[in-house]
């Protein structure tokens, strides 16, 4: 069985222009057009090779800036490689940027028609298959609305949506287990793991070790547009870690044990990581930090900082008690930049309903440097959650729902007795 996707020594150069390149004509006629010229080149991906079997799923890490997005565009076919080659067996559902193709004063369902026939289906098969789009989207009250109305969030589960339903042999996704809430996350995890089944092969950039390691076959560690490990997910994203890991306890200073507003002891480089630029004061669990199977949950995280800091990324998880991550977004794979953060201030996660089965867990909150580099503050395993239940489930994930029997069923069942 000949593979899916093949890379072998690809490379990708730009030109690095100065910071005040003039934007008009008449700024360039103004100004002289020395700084039209680009300053320098540079190589944003350089020797890469790796395949990809049908039913196989690659998963792509490293921080902001490494190479990922640029990877995966050139396997999607936007750009040209400057050395090497890649080459594809296979029709593309390619979410490079999800929800981006759009066109906001178009309705969602025109939206899906643009979107299916772009990804080569017929109008016909788009027709065909279009309730189910909007079905597994959630989106039944909203179609007809333009998707400029839509939050980032309703945009990205529809992109996701319309990418499952063209019958992908290759599918290219940048961080799809963002979409929505944690019973929208199943059913893309159980639709992802129908797509393998069936052959598909799956490109999967995340930043998050603990999903490369659950759900890939094989990981890709890139750093500065080079490879530093390719193999077994467990190794490759244990060794990312290892290394994040380094980098943050580096530039956490040495400090005693605080305490936090509720009365949480904080203490450095045991369940509180990072260089505190920015701190994080205290994190409330609204309505409470016992709640019932299914309910809503609010994270909300208080901070301090006495400096500017730009860009910053914060991030939620929820994870067991023996540490395995059910749960983790955070602001950056939203689409919500933040511009600057400066004194006191507070942000707010809030989870439509928690389906995740009952039992304890804990809420892991961080605030992060614009690439990734390191945490500012991050903290572990300090905030507990009881979740109740009225069910025994062998599942984490819990998403609603019923059994329907028919009547022929039943009445199968009655002559059987």
């Amino acid at each position: 069985m000949r593979d899916a996707i093949i890379v072998q020594g690809l490379g990708k150069r730009y030109n690095r222009y100065h910071a005040e390149k003039p934007i008009t004509i008449m700024e360039a006629t103004l100004r002289g057009f020395r700084r039209m010229k680009a300053v320098e080149k540079f190589w944003a991906l350089r020797d890469i090779s790796f395949t990809v079997a049908p039913g196989e799923m690659l998963g792509i890490i490293g921080k902001n800036g490494a190479g990922k997005s640029t990877l995966l565009q050139l396997i999607g076919g936007v750009g040209c490689p400057d050395e090497g080659k890649v080459r594809v067996n296979g029709k593309i559902g390619a979410l490079l940027d999800l929800g981006a193709g759009f066109s906001p004063d178009l309705t969602g369902r025109e939206n899906v028609f643009v979107s299916g026939i772009v990804g080569g289906l017929t109008r016909k098969k788009v027709a065909h298959s279009f309730d189910a789009i909007v079905e597994f989207a959630e989106l039944t009250y909203f179609i007809d609305n333009p998707v400029r109305t839509y939050s980032t969030g309703m945009q990205m589960r529809l992109a996701f949506a319309i990418a499952i339903h063209t019958n992908p042999e290759v599918l290219l996704v940048d961080e799809f287990l963002s979409v929505g809430d944690i019973s929208f996350q199943a059913k893309c995890l159980e639709r992802i793991a129908e797509l393998k089944a069936q052959g598909c092969a799956i490109v999967y950039i995340s930043h998050s070790a603990e999903q490369i390691q659950e759900l890939c076959d094989r990981a890709l560690w890139l750093r500065e547009g080079r490879v530093v490990a390719y193999g077994e997910p467990e190794v490759v994203a244990g060794q990312y870690v290892v290394e994040m890991r380094l980098k943050t306890q580096q530039v956490t200073p040495a400090r005693p044990p605080q305490m936090t507003r509720t009365g949480i002891e904080l203490r450095v480089n045991e369940n509180r990581f990072g260089s505190l630029e920015v701190e994080i004061i205290d994190v409330c669990l609204l309505p409470d930090r016992e709640i019932n199977r299914g309910d809503p949950l609010e994270v909300e995280i208080e901070y301090f900082t006495s400096q500017v800091v730009k860009h910053p990324i914060f991030n939620v998880s929820i994870s067991q008690e023996d540490g395995q991550i059910c749960f983790d977004t955070n602001t950056e794979i939203m689409g919500i930049v933040i511009p600057y953060i400066h004194g006191k201030g507070q942000i707010k996660l809030k989870i439509a309903r928690l389906d995740i089965r009952g039992g304890k867990y804990f809420i892991n909150v961080g605030v992060y440097q614009q690439n990734w580099n390191y945490a500012y503050d991050y903290h572990w395993n300090i905030y507990p959650l009881l979740v109740h239940s009225n069910l025994y489930e062998k599942n984490i994930l819990s998403p609603p729902f019923i059994w329907e029997i028919s009547s022929m069923t039943l009445s199968k069942l009655n002559n059987n007795y």
